[in-house]
């Protein structure tokens, strides 16, 4: 079966797809000024020590339910399930998971087109047309149509080529190229008048923060949900994976390569604010609060772009196909889900499912897009802050109290045969039982009572 679907023909491969998916968006500009209004690197230790104890274990949990049914999501959990209640169960969550999966890939389009737009706003304004280069990053109407269409496009594009040739080829392709870009330019964001001081903001510790309540919560959240945990997503992926393959390292490496890469963001978004406010930019809040999400990227960082003159366009260039790259590599693996879903259960070929699921989200990305002041929060909220951790935590409960632990250790014994006796073991089953759920439910909580 795994032949005729395709799998991931590397090892490298699949922690490339699976990186490219966690990383995204939220670690270039979310993480970086969480870290900074949470304590600095106090916050980074927290988010460190709780991606790997409560995030990692509960994103196994959903790489062995894909790799155990090797299938999409919705058959994946059924798989498991003995009874008539468990089978409907599994459909719940499993067919959740792909409905906030494409509500993300939604509202991501419309947020990704706006970084292709700003890409290319300083390339047209190089070459002398600047009602052209006006319009591109204006904000209107035909504007986010026509870079939405253009992001769904490209991943459109990926998608249609099916797992080796289309996913894994691609993300082996872009993850490098993200990672020499925010190389590129944090060396350069390092060289600037102002950098220094937002180095200090970023790793400067303030232990004394270390156990308030909000720290604690949003670092919970961040570990979690740039995970891609909740959106059956790694459910997916999961079951691309090859059987030989050792899966606990693998979900490691993936960890590591997400936490790795927020936090490197970190040293590039953090003194770039800084260096914009040394050239008169300001970048703190009414409250007192340094400037946090979309406004980083499209009013504070293009207005220090804006400064630098000539060399302002090569950086502003470089820095929004950084964003565009993040972005790609994430929307692929959403748009995999449902796709997953419709040409297994619906044996439906991939090309047709691709082009007429990406059709479907694109519509609502349209409806978002006609009242985007109203429309696109309360996607994003309904999706991130009340899908994806309900979601997460049925999976965990799905793994924790229904799945057969003797089934569990017979999957992980195929891609390593030592693993009864290893501390993965000993602990992970507890820890996916009764720690995971918890902790996604108290997050779920804090963000019911922030918007109360």
């Amino acid at each position: 079966m795994a032949s005729s679907r395709g799998e991931f023909s590397s090892r490298i491969g699949f922690v490339l797809a699976a990186a490219g998916s966690a990383v995204g968006l939220g670690n270039i500009w979310g993480f970086p000024t969480q870290t900074a209004s949470n304590g600095g690197a106090a916050f980074v230790f927290v988010y460190l020590i709780l991606a790997f104890t409560l995030a990692y274990p509960a994103f196994m949990a959903e790489l062995l339910i894909g790799r155990y049914g090797q299938a999409n999501a919705v058959t994946s959990l059924q798989k498991m399930s003995k009874t008539t209640f468990q089978k409907r169960f599994a459909f719940i969550v499993g067919f959740s998971g792909i409905i906030f999966a494409s509500l993300i890939l939604s509202f991501y389009g419309i947020l990704a087109g706006q970084m292709m737009s700003y890409a290319v706003e300083p390339v047209i304004r190089t070459v002398g047309f600047e009602g052209i280069a006006d319009w591109v990053v204006a904000g209107s109407l035909s504007r986010n149509l026509l870079f939405t269409a253009s992001f769904m496009c490209l991943t459109l594009y990926i998608i249609r080529k099916g797992v080796q040739e289309g996913i894994e080829k691609w993300s082996k392709r872009l993850m490098p190229l993200l990672i020499m870009l925010l190389i590129c330019l944090i060396i350069y964001v390092l060289t600037l008048k102002g950098a220094s001081l937002g180095l200090n903001a970023y790793l400067n510790p303030d232990f004394s923060r270390i156990l308030e309540p909000n720290l604690l919560i949003s670092a919970l959240g961040q570990a979690f949900f740039s995970l891609s945990i909740g959106t059956s997503t790694m459910v997916i992926y999961g079951s691309y994976i090859s059987k030989k393959e050792n899966l606990i390292s693998l979900g490691a490496q993936v960890t590591l390569i997400d936490v790795s890469i927020a936090f490197i963001a970190g040293l590039l978004i953090i003194p770039a604010m800084y260096v914009a406010q040394a050239q008169g930019v300001a970048i703190f809040a009414e409250d007192g609060s340094l400037i946090s999400g979309a406004n980083v990227v499209f009013v504070v960082l293009p207005s220090l772009f804006n400064t630098m003159e000539t060399v302002g366009s090569v950086v502003a260039f470089i820095f929004f196909v950084l964003m565009t790259v993040a972005a790609l590599t994430s929307s692929i693996s959403m748009l995999e889900t449902p796709v997953s879903y419709v040409v297994e259960r619906h044996n439906m070929e991939r090309k047709k499912a691709s082009t007429i699921i990406g059709g479907v989200i694109f519509i609502i990305s349209l409806a978002i897009i006609s009242n985007i002041e109203v429309l696109l929060g309360l996607v994003i909220a309904t999706a991130t802050e009340y899908g994806q951790p309900i979601v997460a935590m049925l999976a965990c409960i799905f793994v924790g109290w229904i799945w057969q632990r003797n089934e569990i250790l017979k999957e992980l014994q195929q891609g390593n045969a030592d693993v009864e006796n290893s501390f993965f073991w000993k602990i992970w089953p507890w820890y996916v039982k009764f720690i995971c759920p918890t902790a996604i439910a108290i997050v779920f909580i804090h963000y019911l009572n922030i918007s109360i």
